[in-house]
């Protein structure tokens, strides 16, 4: 426990970890640059090494690459002989979101975690001449002085005669003139270079204050930094208002007022534009990610060897930072893991992993579907099975397991040859005669191609009390779903049953692109939730 943790005095609480009695161990892998590259194979798969060696129960992996082959992945090559020794793997979707098929750490064995937003902001409004009222974000310890207006400038406006304007509007180095922004407020659009870069760009050419706004693809996601001068970040619609203030005004005005730490504000959770999607471009039948936990503007402990903006002109230091990213969000996601491993230390990490996604949630605290940065309905392949839930993930009622050897055969599936399982298994392993990649065990079900109809086997083991779940169904659109048998009745912890799921295109009704679902076992206690994902073609 960490009395009085806060990032320049906003957002003051006790800080703690997610398993808060849990022993870390840090292992580098990354190192300064080597021909643009920093962290490299060799190093991970020594980190993985001696973390199984140490006998580690939990790895947090907060790095990714693009998405490739798994026989070149070494994360998840490390992450396989994690798991063959009971670590459980959590790993980071990745930052290059909002496109599609941007997820990486794609494999069935690792926990592959999105980021959205939680119901504390830091929040700066920015008050026009016109006496419109804007709410924006920051960490900036920097205030200008009480109701005093200040001139509006757009960065385009503001540009050199040697820059071009796109460079200006972004407030890059080397773009703006000090003889425009000298004294004024600048408003600068969020893209291409750091965002704290621009408010350091504003403030060498002159500017008491930035305003920065969202791009359409950033939309409402709006994210603390600790900049360096009085500073507030806009979302688009937002962004657009104050541009259009700026361009039918002839002499604009603005304040930014100082910041106020906020809880409990809506909706929350939303997704970060930034959180990388899916679907799996490796394999499509696996739902990637799993997961998404808080991944923005999460205050934690931070080094002081560097300022809270990690860029070199920045001097100051401070024991807390606010941090946005899925690397914030993994973690988040390993100490409820750490929870689960210290409750039930038997469990499998497949059966943990389980438990964390079929107990989590895809409604936010207004209890409306979870959005995305844009507000518009996000989806499995922004959130996978939703937004965590650690109480209930600690009672799942019921889990989907697989062993190791699961997993060699969802390889085997893949037309891997003994060759490249060698990299996952030392032993010599021979892949059965037939296996289908639908009835993989996961925790979810995904059809990437359905044509006219497909059954899917599951099969579920019961990890609380006896009882009688029933089956409910939110059917895809245009996608005819049945499970058979509807009940499943469990005398004993530990016993297992299978059922099946047969999914059918309707003729005339199914869109030939991916629509969503769901399945429910539920005794009425526990709510078993497994996302349903099917393109027609």
């Amino acid at each position: 426990m960490v009395p009085r943790a806060s990032v320049f005095g906003f957002g003051k609480g006790t800080a703690k970890g997610g398993s808060p009695r849990a022993r870390v161990a840090a292992y580098k892998v990354c190192w300064p640059p080597v021909s643009g590259n920093e962290c490299f194979d060799a190093d991970i798969l020594a980190a993985f090494d001696v973390a199984i060696q140490d006998g580690v129960d939990v790895l947090s992996v907060s790095l990714g690459g693009d998405p490739t082959a798994f026989f070149n992945d070494s994360v998840a090559i490390g992450s396989f002989h994690a798991i063959k020794h009971g670590i459980v793997v959590v790993c980071s979707a990745g930052n290059s979101g909002p496109a599609d098929g941007t997820v990486s750490n794609i494999a069935p064995w690792q926990i592959t975690v999105g980021a959205s937003t939680m119901d504390r902001e830091f929040r700066s409004v920015v008050v026009l001449g016109n006496n419109m009222h804007y709410k924006g974000q920051s960490l900036s310890s920097k205030v200008l002085p009480d109701k005093k207006f200040f001139p509006l400038l757009s960065a385009a406006d503001a540009k050199l005669a040697n820059a071009s304007i796109q460079n200006a509007t972004l407030c890059q180095a080397g773009a703006l003139d000090p003889k425009k922004v000298t004294g004024k407020i600048l408003v600068c659009l969020r893209g291409k270079n750091a965002r704290v870069d621009k408010g350091q760009q504003a403030a060498l050419a002159g500017a008491v204050g930035m305003i920065l706004a969202n791009d359409f693809l950033t939309g409402n996601e709006i994210i603390a930094d600790a900049h360096l001068l009085p500073a507030s970040h806009i979302n688009y619609t937002d962004g657009l208002a104050v541009f259009a203030y700026i361009n039918s005004t002839k002499n604009p005005m603005a304040r930014i007022m100082p910041v106020t730490t906020l809880i409990g504000t809506k909706p929350a959770p939303f997704m970060a534009a930034f959180s990388s999607k899916g679907p799996n471009t490796i394999t499509p039948e696996i739902l990637k990610p799993d997961i998404t936990a808080p991944g923005v503007s999460v205050i934690a402990a931070y080094t002081e060897a560097e300022g809270p903006t990690n860029e070199d002109f920045d001097k100051r230091r401070v024991q807390f930072n606010s941090v946005s990213g899925t690397s914030m969000s993994c973690p988040h996601v390993s100490g409820i893991v750490g929870l689960l491993k210290t409750r039930y230390p038997n469990w499998s990490p497949a059966a943990i992993k389980s438990a964390i996604m079929t107990s989590a949630t895809t409604l936010d605290n207004a209890n409306e579907r979870i959005l995305n940065a844009s507000y518009i309905k996000a989806g499995p392949f922004s959130y996978g099975s939703g937004h965590i839930q650690p109480n209930l993930a600690m009672d799942p009622g019921l889990v989907y397991d697989l062993s190791t050897k699961d997993y060699l055969n969802f390889l085997c599936t893949l037309g891997y040859n003994d060759t490249l399982i060698s990299a996952f298994s030392q032993d010599n392993y021979k892949c059965p005669g037939s296996i289908n990649l639908a009835n993989f065990n996961y925790p979810s079900i995904t059809i990437p191609n359905l044509v006219g109809s497909i059954t899917v086997t599951r099969t579920v083991k019961n990890v609380g009390t006896p009882g009688t779940y029933r089956a409910q169904v939110q059917k895809p659109v245009g996608i005819s779903v049945k499970v058979k048998p509807k009940k499943l009745k469990f005398k004993k912890v530990g016993e297992e049953k299978t059922f099946i799921v047969s999914l059918k295109v309707k003729k005339g009704e199914a869109i030939k692109e991916y629509v969503y679902g769901q399945l429910v076992w539920s005794d009425h206690v526990h709510y078993v939730r497994s996302p349903i994902v099917v393109k027609a073609v």
